[in-house]
C-alpha cells in the first residue's frame, strides 16, 4: 500500500506559504496548514482540498508557545508521520540599529526562531519516521529565511539577525539528524512580491520582485530530493544590478 506523504505548512494563508502549500497539494501531499487569521486559512484549506487531499487547518499565532504546541499536536493526531515541515510564518519590522525597540526584537525572535525551534523539537519523532521511509526521500524541513540573513541591508539589522539564526538552525538540524534521514534547507530570497513587501513599493517596483511561485518551485524540488542530498541554504536574489541585493 502506498503511504501518502504529509506536510505541515505555517503561514499558509497568503504569500510564500500559500504558494508552497498549493504546490505540495498538487504533488499529492496530505496537509496541515496554519496561519493566525482563521477565515483566510479556512478559505485556503477549502481550495487545497480540490486536489483531492486531506487538509487539516489549524489557526495558530507563532508568538504563542501554547498555540505552537497545539499546532504540532494537531498534525500528530491526524497523521502518523511528517515528510515536510515548511516554516513560512514570520514577521519583519525595519528600524535603525541605534534605537531599535528591544520588545520588537524579542517578538521577532520568538516568531522567526523560537517557534520554528519548538516545532522541530515537537515534530522530530514524526520527521524521523518519514526519514526512514522505504521511498528513500527522507524528511525535509524548509524554512523561509531572507537574503538579509546572509548579506546585511541598512535598516534591517534586527530582522536579518533573526533570519541568520534561522539559517544556522537549518544547518544544525541537518548535522544532528541527517543520519536519520532528516535534513533542513533555508530558502533566503530577496524581496518577494507579497503584502509583506508593500512597504518598499515606493523604491522597488513589485513587477521587479521575485515571485512566490519561484520560491514554491524550489521548495517542491527540495521535497523531491533523496535523503542523501542536503541543501543547507538557497539564496535567491532579484535579477539585474548587484548580485547580493534584496
Amino acid at each position: 500500500m502506498t503511504v501518502r506523504r504529509t506536510a505541515l505548512v505555517t503561514g499558509a494563508s497568503r504569500g510564500i506559504g500559500r504558494a508552497i502549500a498549493q504546490r505540495l497539494a498538487a504533488e499529492g501531499f496530505d496537509l496541515t496548514v496554519s496561519a493566525r487569521a482563521d477565515r483566510p486559512l479556512k478559505d485556503t484549506a477549502h481550495e487545497l482540498r480540490a486536489y483531492g487531499n486531506r487538509v487539516e487547518s489549524v489557526s495558530a499565532d507563532m508568538a504563542d508557545e501554547t498555540q505552537v504546541q497545539a499546532l504540532a499536536d494537531a498534525h500528530l493526531e491526524r497523521y502518523e508521520r511528517l515528510d515536510a515541515l515548511v516554516l513560512a510564518a514570520g514577521m519583519g519590522a525595519g528600524g535603525e540599529l541605534a534605537d531599535y525597540p528591544l520588545h520588537r526584537l524579542d517578538t521577532m525572535m520568538t516568531v522567526n526562531l523560537r517557534a520554528p525551534f519548538q516545532m522541530v523539537q515537537r515534530l522530530l519523532p514524526a520527521l524521523r519516521t518519514a526519514g526512514s521511509s522505504p521511498s528513500g526521500l527522507g524528511a525535509k524541513v524548509i524554512a523561509i529565511a531572507s537574503i538579509t540573513g546572509v548579506a546585511s541591508e541598512p535598516g534591517l539589522a534586527a530582522y536579518g539577525a533573526t533570519k541568520a539564526a534561522l539559517i544556522s538552525l537549518c544547518e544544525s538540524i541537518t548535522v544532528a539528524e541527517g543520519a536519520a534521514g532528516v535534513s533542513a534547507t533555508a530558502l533566503s530570497p530577496g524581496y518577494v512580491d507579497t503584502d509583506m513587501t508593500a512597504w518598499v513599493h515606493d523604491r522597488i517596483d513589485p513587477a521587479e520582485m521575485i515571485r512566490t511561485d519561484d520560491i514554491a518551485e524550489l521548495a517542491l524540488a527540495i521535497c523531491r530530493l533523496s535523503r542523501h542530498a542536503a541543501v543547507p541554504n538557497i539564496v535567491v536574489s532579484r535579477a539585474g544590478g548587484p548580485l547580493w541585493r534584496g
